[in-house]
């Protein structure tokens, strides 16, 4: 599995950890139990999702850059 396909993987697997994060700190605001660590669940996918999402977006930029590079102009 290259790099790329290994991204996507975790940007997918994280972003599932994510949603489950966000639906847990939604019961525990209905329910009036906001604690603080709640509250930050979310935060360390988010960032990852930020990590890797960034990388996806700036990939096909690199590669066409690359491309004109092999291409001699």
């Amino acid at each position: 599995m290259n790099w790329n396909n290994w991204f996507r993987q975790i940007h997918r697997w994280v972003s599932i950890a994510f949603t489950v994060a966000v639906i847990v700190n939604i019961i525990a605001m209905v329910q009036e139990k906001s604690t603080v660590w709640v509250g930050l669940l979310a935060l360390l996918p988010l960032c990852l999702l930020l990590v890797t999402g960034l990388y996806m977006f700036v990939l096909p930029y690199v590669e066409k850059r690359r491309d004109v590079e092999r291409a001699g102009g």
